[in-house]
């Protein structure tokens, strides 16, 4: 429930002049903690393909280690600037997840087609709001993995970013596992 605080302002105002006034209250008010209200525009397939892919994207092309029969090549940022992009993508994955775990999120906007082997928008947004806690608990492995990109990234630590790297991968997939495709058959399960 939403109450404006100059609402709160005001009924402590009236219960202290009422205290002081001789005439307490016989059963004292409870205390109201007003929630912020955030409205919730982007919907998790829009944060998905906004900032999430795009910023997971960036982490992992940073750096590779790619052998041809043209020869090797040990990509990884060399310049300052190259770093502070990349970081500016670690940054806005890991913030990113705070904003899946808002509760309330919607998965896709209506009617939107099933990606292939997923489960359908609704049937992802039941499963999300049967365990959001969980759902949550996702959200919060993704931004571990990103803030062990961070870390390596503020230590320019090439092979930390690209273990990290893995970390965001496995996050990624656990929750798609998970939420979007959980009667996928694979090798292993």
């Amino acid at each position: 429930m939403y109450i404006p605080w100059r609402t709160i302002g005001l009924l402590t105002l009236l219960v202290g002049a009422a205290e002081i006034g001789g005439c307490s209250p016989k059963v004292a008010p409870a205390v109201v903690q007003a929630q912020p209200t955030f409205l919730l525009t982007a919907t998790i397939q829009d944060l998905m393909n906004g900032q999430i892919d795009p910023s997971a994207d960036a982490l992992w092309d940073s750096v590779a280690y790619i052998a041809t029969e043209a020869g090797t090549e040990d990509r990884r940022p060399q310049t300052d600037e190259q770093w502070r992009a990349i970081r500016t993508s670690a940054v806005t994955l890991i913030e990113a997840a705070n904003l899946l775990s808002m509760a309330g999120r919607r998965v896709a906007v209506a009617d939107s087609p099933a990606g292939l082997g997923e489960l359908r928008p609704a049937q992802i947004q039941q499963r999300i709001e049967a365990s959001h806690e969980s759902f949550v608990q996702f959200a919060r492995a993704l931004q571990g993995a990103g803030l062990k990109a961070l870390t390596a990234i503020d230590a320019k630590d090439a092979q930390g970013l690209m273990d990290a790297g893995g970390a965001i991968d496995e996050a990624c997939e656990a929750c798609h596992v998970a939420y979007w495709y959980p009667n996928q058959n694979r090798p292993g399960n």
